[in-house]
């Protein structure tokens, strides 16, 4: 089953996911950005064999070019192997001097339920917006444990109007 829940004005990624608050069981969540594809390989299978594993919250991510950096939520890391690592920090679009990777937040997410709390206390930030990586950040020194799930699909950014188009060619071809 499917439900909507509208977001009437463009308030942030954290007031997005407060207005589907009342729909939420259980301890954790998955949230897909729409404007995020990801091909070839089911990511949100990884991530939830991930989480199973870890008892903890995923951020799917991969690398992206220094040049893009501040396009992206940039993931601090410690303890990498090849397939994941645990979160030290997130940075919302930082500059590039100020990124502390080029592990970029793709958006597809595993959540605890617990972060509601963690939104409803956030002011709004960049671009007068509540941002989910504000809440994850505060939760993460909270001692809350987030891996980033490099995950093994092809990744198709519709964020652009160029790379809508041109994720709508390739999937076109695939299929």
């Amino acid at each position: 089953m499917i439900k909507f829940v509208y977001q009437n004005e463009p308030k942030g990624t954290g007031d997005a996911v407060l207005k589907c608050q009342k729909l939420l069981k259980g301890k954790y969540f998955l949230m897909l950005l729409p404007d995020d594809l990801i091909i070839n390989k089911n990511c949100s299978k990884e991530m939830i064999n991930l989480h199973k594993r870890k008892k903890g919250s995923i951020i799917a991510t991969k690398t992206v070019s220094r040049k893009s950096i501040s396009r992206w939520g940039i993931l601090s890391i410690k303890n990498k192997n090849k397939s994941f690592f645990e979160i030290k920090n997130v940075v919302e679009k930082p500059k590039l001097n100020n990124a502390p990777s080029n592990y970029a937040i793709i958006g597809r997410y595993i959540l605890p339920t617990k972060i509601m709390k963690e939104i409803k206390l956030l002011k709004p930030g960049r671009g007068n917006e509540i941002h989910i990586t504000d809440a994850i950040r505060n939760l993460i020194k909270n001692g809350e444990k987030f891996y980033g799930n490099i995950f093994k699909g092809k990744y198709l950014d519709c964020g652009t109007l160029s790379g809508y188009i041109d994720s709508g060619l390739k999937i076109s071809k695939k299929y």
